[in-house]
């Protein structure tokens, strides 16, 4: 699932670049594989940037071997820990993909970011071999058929109970808040189903006077949410906001001194035809292909910190370390003020104004009253390694 960019742009199949590879291309001792199945989706969510232009029908299959991938993760990613996530499109449209891979790699972990409507349809080995598998919902049922149709909430819903007892790891719900409808009663109704919830801001018309209203008065109650009682509050951007508050040297290590977004330093996305982006919300721009499996070669991703940004001037630098790199690098690389008026600078002033809230509470003193396993699960989370910390 991605988000729709405010001017849609066509993709097209562009001449490949030189092939070159940098011996630096990741950072750290992770990566974060992520292959996309199809870019084929069985709903069309209304902020979806996958259902721009003729993205959808660019690639129903993937079209590069296993024995291509095997040569371009030994000579690019070998003596890396490597995690897969499977993704899309809806990656479960492409169920012996998913199987082969797994097959391919048994030492591999792997996460699966579905929107939830064929959960029951995937064997059981596969499931079996799912560290976490992010589901795609809005919020309650209202919200979410009127993202992604009727009844669909519902249909999740059963689909993730039937597979909860089947999964080898956890089940994540994945929350776009792309309005200012979704309440904190929605998001505590979810971790009666989910072990784990994480939320993010979506790019887009979402930040008039109203909904950012809404969106401020969403944040201080989850923020009095999260402290107001001893068992952990299973909200991860406020799990990862807190640590990062608490243990400052998390963020930076986490990131390695760059910023928290994983698009600059250790996630790479692979198209089905195999060329390798750094952000699946930038499949458009040939600009940004930083690699290709059939040609065996990677490169540092062109999203990188860049002098025009403020990150380093905020007061929540410090926990935050850069939130979204695709929104500051279109907002500021690339110097669209549009974007980053309506988009940027909204969602950072959210993200700053969340922080505040949880000052409020004191984290620190919290943390050092929290039970031995809540500061452990809050410290060494795994889901903080298949989703951004930040919303």
């Amino acid at each position: 699932m991605t988000t729709v960019d405010p001017k849609p742009v066509r993709f097209h199949r562009h001449a490949r670049p030189e092939p070159g590879s940098d011996p630096d291309a990741i950072v750290g001792s992770r990566v974060e594989l992520q292959l996309l199945t199809t870019l084929r989706c069985n709903l069309k969510c209304t902020y979806c940037s996958e259902s721009v232009g003729d993205v959808v029908g660019s690639a129903g299959h993937v079209s590069y071997t296993l024995d291509q991938l095997d040569a371009f993760i030994r000579t690019h990613l070998a003596g890396r820990e490597i995690y897969v996530t499977f993704y899309g499109g809806e990656p479960t449209l492409n169920k012996p993909y998913m199987a082969e891979v797994m097959d391919r790699y048994p030492g591999f972990r792997f996460q699966l970011q579905t929107n939830g409507t064929l959960l029951r349809k995937l064997p059981e080995r596969v499931l079996r071999r799912l560290s976490n598998v992010l589901v795609s919902v809005d919020g309650g049922e209202a919200t979410t058929d009127g993202f992604r149709g009727r009844g669909i909430y519902r249909q999740v819903m059963r689909n993730v109970e039937a597979v909860r007892g089947r999964l080898g790891g956890t089940v994540t719900a994945r929350v776009t808040l792309s309005s200012g409808e979704t309440t904190l009663a929605e998001l505590d109704a979810l971790l009666e189903v989910f072990d784990y919830v994480y939320f993010q801001f979506v790019a887009g018309d979402a930040y008039g006077p109203e909904a950012m209203a809404a969106k401020r008065r969403l944040a201080g109650e989850l923020a009095h949410r999260f402290f107001r009682d001893p068992a952990l509050y299973r909200m991860i951007p406020l799990m990862g906001i807190v640590r990062n508050k608490v243990l400052p040297s998390r963020a930076a290590e986490q990131c390695a001194g760059r910023t928290m977004c994983r698009v600059s330093t250790h996630i790479i996305n692979v198209m089905p035809d195999g060329r390798i982006f750094p952000c699946p919300d930038m499949l458009y721009l040939p600009e940004m292909q930083q690699g290709d499996v059939v040609g065996n070669w990677l490169r540092r991703s062109p999203l990188q910190p860049h002098p025009s940004m403020p990150c380093g001037e905020c007061e929540a630098f410090a926990w935050c370390r850069g939130n979204c790199m695709k929104n500051l690098h279109i907002a500021y690389a690339k110097g669209e003020e549009r974007w980053r008026r309506e988009v940027t600078d909204p969602i950072c002033e959210l993200i700053r104004h969340l922080g505040r809230e949880i000052d409020r509470h004191d984290p620190a003193a919290w943390y050092e009253r929290a039970p031995l396993p809540v500061r452990k699960e809050l410290r060494d989370c795994e889901v903080y390694e298949y989703v951004e910390v930040m919303p």
